[in-house]
């Protein structure tokens, strides 16, 4: 009943967003006990980590759904579904789809297009922190455990959601690899950042915009989660566990803050990316479908497509551009080449009011005009 109490004070948008959040965040926490066998394999030691996980988890849920119900994300969202499985492109799309998962997705290549630096930056710090993450969250919530087969301390048994999957030596490449996972991911992070640090500091144009908490601080977090926990590794492996149970904790320190964090700065990105593949097969289609034809020049200028959705966006925002005297009906069915020509003669017709002349007429442009003597970055929205 307070639940729900509280549900009903919030707005429709913020009481959906909290109740998908709570959804995954539950969700999550039942996998984890019933990936664990009933906490059977759960290590207490790392319940900090389950909770801000959890925490996490719930917060970039929110966010993510708030951010989805805004009325451009939303039509581009919903948009980027119905051209995706639209039964004339689905063959068409699903080959796009694997080649821009590669493309853009795997390798970058969107970046590396920009700056090789950048590209290798964002390259090295995306794949270090996925394989940290594919390694360290199913040990953590006790979905992954190894036992040694009875009678073969040789050996390891890997168990996935406690059932058995595949054996291995310890002292085998295939071993090394797996125990020394975190290590790998944590020298293709520290990379990264070098390579991020050196540019934020010797680049002026990313000088010129870079903020501490939204530039410096990831990437400073990212080193000090990888140097920590290269330090744990060093301690137990060549200082006989010297200061191990500090590192341990300021290492747990590290990694809980960042989780904390992660909902709320930058990082946040990495989840609205993917998204992004929904607007390359929106814009895909507005290029093959019917184009938009200027109400003024009867020129193509843009997805028909794009331009209905634009003025269903600016109604949903409480914008308000209709024309009901003019033939295109709206603003947004003129081309950006007669705005541009129609504002200049509106400004052009003001200029000559203000010093008492008769403004100059000109045939076919000056109706346009009249509906823009105000320039859009300054419009008022309508009540």
């Amino acid at each position: 009943m307070i639940w729900e109490g509280l549900l009903a004070r919030l707005s429709p948008e913020v009481s959906r967003s909290v109740l998908r959040a709570s959804v995954a965040a539950l969700l999550l926490a039942a996998l984890i006990v019933l990936g664990s066998r009933n906490l059977a394999h759960f290590d207490a030691a790392l319940v900090g980590y389950t909770f801000a996980t959890l925490f996490a988890t719930f917060a970039i849920t929110y966010r993510y759904s708030m951010w989805l119900q805004r009325p451009p994300t939303a039509l581009y969202w919903r948009r980027g579904w119905q051209v995706f499985f639209s039964r004339d492109r689905m063959l068409r799309n699903l080959g796009a789809w694997i080649k821009r998962l590669v493309g853009v997705f795997a390798l970058n290549n969107f970046i590396f297009r920009r700056s090789r630096p950048r590209w290798a930056a964002h390259w090295l710090i995306m794949w270090g922190c996925l394989a940290a993450v594919a390694i360290t969250f199913p040990l953590v919530f006790g979905w992954i455990h190894f036992e040694t087969p009875p009678g073969d301390f040789e050996r390891y048994t890997v168990f996935v959601f406690g059932f058995p999957t595949f054996a291995f030596r310890i002292g085998s490449v295939l071993g090394m690899v797996i125990f020394h996972g975190l290590v790998w991911s944590s020298f293709l992070v520290i990379a990264g950042v070098m390579i991020a640090m050196r540019r934020r500091m010797r680049d002026r144009g990313a000088e010129a915009v870079q903020q501490f908490g939204e530039d410096f601080l990831p990437l400073i977090l990212l080193f000090a989660v990888s140097i920590t926990g290269l330090m744990l590794t060093a301690s137990y492996t060549w200082m006989k566990g010297y200061a191990y149970d500090f590192l341990a904790i300021l290492h747990a320190g590290c990694v809980i803050f960042t989780l904390l964090w992660l909902p709320f700065g930058k990082f946040f990105h990495i989840f609205q990316r993917p998204a992004q593949l929904g607007v390359a097969f929106y814009k895909d289609a507005g290029l093959s479908g019917e184009q938009a034809i200027c109400a003024h020049c009867d020129r193509p200028f843009a997805s028909k497509m794009h331009v209905e959705d634009l003025i269903r966006v600016e109604q949903d925002l409480g914008y308000s551009y209709q024309m009901p005297d003019h033939p295109a009906g709206h603003y947004q069915r003129i081309c950006p080449r007669c705005r541009r020509v129609g504002m200049a003669l509106a400004q052009g017709r003001l200029w000559q009011i203000g010093r008492g002349r008769e403004p100059t007429e000109r045939p076919g442009l000056v109706d346009v005009a009249a509906y823009i003597d105000v320039p859009l970055a300054t419009a008022e929205p309508t009540p």
